[in-house]
């Protein structure tokens, strides 16, 4: 879901939030009113006196969002299932400032399922930002983490921020381009 509306929200309860790009995070208590900027990936990024925050998807209740639903693989899924749900929950992390998810972005450098000895599956990923000094790094980070831990079956994720070799506007997608008016 995109918005490019400017929804009005009130926080029905004190929320967490991440100020956006600096990457601070703060408290917005209950009664604030603001816009929903962009709604991708189940969080959101609002404008709120001035400033823009993105609210995780485990908060949206604050803003009247419903929660996601739960992943769900078939039974008996392969590791060609997994790491087709592995991509798609890659493809539902976006910047907050950018409305085009961190895969078409060019991101996203490396992407691997590993079996574990007590049968679980380990997801390594390897990726960079738009700009080595963003503040958003952490988060991003954190969104892959608790996006990929959501898939059945995936114990263990080893996410890591490279710059090697430093992203560039030629590792965008034609889609992410079109979008971006980068074309």
């Amino acid at each position: 879901m995109y918005s490019r509306s400017s929804e009005p929200v009130r926080f029905e309860r004190d929320c967490d939030a991440v100020l956006v790009p600096q990457g601070d995070e703060v408290v917005l208590p209950v009664g604030t009113v603001g816009y929903i900027t962009q709604a991708l990936g189940g969080s959101w990024t609002v404008f709120v006196e001035g400033n823009l925050m993105r609210i995780a998807g485990k908060d949206g209740d604050a803003i009247g969002k419903p929660p996601a639903e739960p992943l769900a693989l078939p039974e008996g899924a392969t590791d060609a299932d997994v790491e087709r749900v592995v991509w798609e929950q890659l493809r539902t992390c976006f910047d907050p400032e950018i409305p085009v998810n961190i895969v078409d972005l060019g991101l996203v450098y490396v992407a691997e399922l590993f079996h574990r000895e007590d049968g679980g599956r380990a997801v390594k990923v390897r990726m960079t930002l738009t700009a080595p000094g963003c503040g958003m790094g952490d988060i991003l980070v954190d969104d892959v983490r608790s996006k990929l831990e959501q898939i059945p079956t995936v114990i263990d994720t080893d996410i890591e921020l490279v710059f090697d070799p430093p992203w560039n506007q030629t590792m965008m997608s034609d889609v992410a381009r079109l979008e971006t008016g980068m074309f």
